[in-house]
C-alpha cells in the first residue's frame, strides 16, 4: 500500500466543480453535483455532466505549488471515455486546473472545496 504524502493530504476530500470554460453551470451538475475527488495516496473520481470517472493520481510540486496530476477512465453518458488532468491549489483555497478527454474536448476548471 502506498505511503499517503503531505501533497496528497493538502487535496484530500471532495471539491465542488464550480466552473468550467467549456460547459456551461447548468450542464455541470446534469446528472449529480459536479465535483473532483481525491482518496488515499491515488485515488480518486471526476463527475460533470455526463461524464464520470476514476482517478488515478500523482502528487507533486508545480511552479513552487501542490499539483495532482491524473488520469481517468469512466464513461461519458453510456460511452466509454477517458482522459487526464492537473490541478493545483491556488488562491483563497480553490483548485484550479484543466482536464482533457481523450480525442474529445477539454477545459479549465475552478473548484471550491465541499
Amino acid at each position: 500500500m502506498a505511503k499517503v504524502t503531505a501533497f496528497a493530504k493538502a487535496f484530500a476530500g471532495r471539491w465542488r466543480i464550480a466552473g468550467m470554460g467549456t460547459w456551461d453551470n447548468e450542464f455541470l451538475d446534469l446528472v449529480e453535483e459536479a465535483h473532483l475527488m481525491f482518496e488515499g495516496a491515488a485515488d480518486g473520481e471526476i463527475a460533470f455532466g455526463a461524464v464520470k470517472g476514476f482517478l488515478d493520481v500523482r502528487y507533486g510540486a508545480r511552479d513552487g505549488s501542490a499539483c495532482a496530476e491524473f488520469s481517468c477512465e469512466g464513461h461519458d453518458d453510456t460511452d466509454p471515455a477517458c482522459g487526464r488532468g492537473w490541478a493545483v491549489i491556488g488562491a483563497a483555497g480553490r483548485l484550479v486546473g484543466h482536464f482533457y478527454i481523450h480525442n474529445g474536448d477539454d477545459s479549465g476548471f475552478v473548484c471550491e472545496r465541499n
